[in-house]
């Protein structure tokens, strides 16, 4: 028997809004993995509000308690490093060392990112007008929408995640993907 899978959304797992599923099958010998919802427009608006509204939060924690929060994401993918890719191989077929690499691709840029969370340095420039003062400092631009495609399912929407959460780029984005 398979499990039922529903969308993460606001904190609570949440099925599709039409209530429609599917059947992922694993490529190689047909055995069903799982039911899935099968989301629509509806079901994405709803994630990107809940992203926004969390934004509002994540925005104020500071950027090295983020990076935090990455590093202990991080330290979680690696002990379910093996479960991960084996699960990613029997949905697409890929390779299990594949899979693994992956998964360690994610792994590699949690702990990038949290390390990075200690150096969110803004920038002082000389200004062109006299008695200014001219700086820049990094804040939240709001909520980042992720689609990764199928033979990437980890390591890709993993460089945009960590990456923006904490980024000296896109600090403090929440993420829909």
């Amino acid at each position: 028997m398979s499990n039922t899978f529903h969308n993460y959304v606001g904190g609570k797992w949440v099925p599709a809004r039409s209530g429609k599923t599917f059947f992922n099958l694993n490529p190689a010998n047909g055995e069903t993995l799982g039911e899935f919802p099968s989301s629509a427009a509806e079901d994405v608006a709803a994630a990107v509000d809940a992203a926004v509204a969390a934004q509002r939060g994540w925005r104020l924690t500071p950027a090295p308690k983020r990076a935090e929060i990455l590093y202990r994401a991080g330290e979680i993918i690696r002990a379910r490093k093996e479960d991960l890719a084996r699960a990613m191989t029997r949905e697409m077929g890929k390779v299990l060392a594949e899979t693994r690499g992956d998964v360690q691709e994610g792994i590699d840029m949690a702990y990038l990112a949290a390390g990075e969370g200690r150096r969110m340095f803004g920038v002082t420039t000389p200004s062109e007008m006299p008695n200014k003062w001219a700086m820049s400092v990094r804040s939240p631009i709001g909520v980042v929408g992720v689609i990764t495609p199928w033979n990437f399912p980890f390591a890709i929407p993993a460089r945009w995640h960590g990456t923006s959460r904490r980024s000296s780029r896109r600090p403090g984005c929440p993420r829909v993907s």
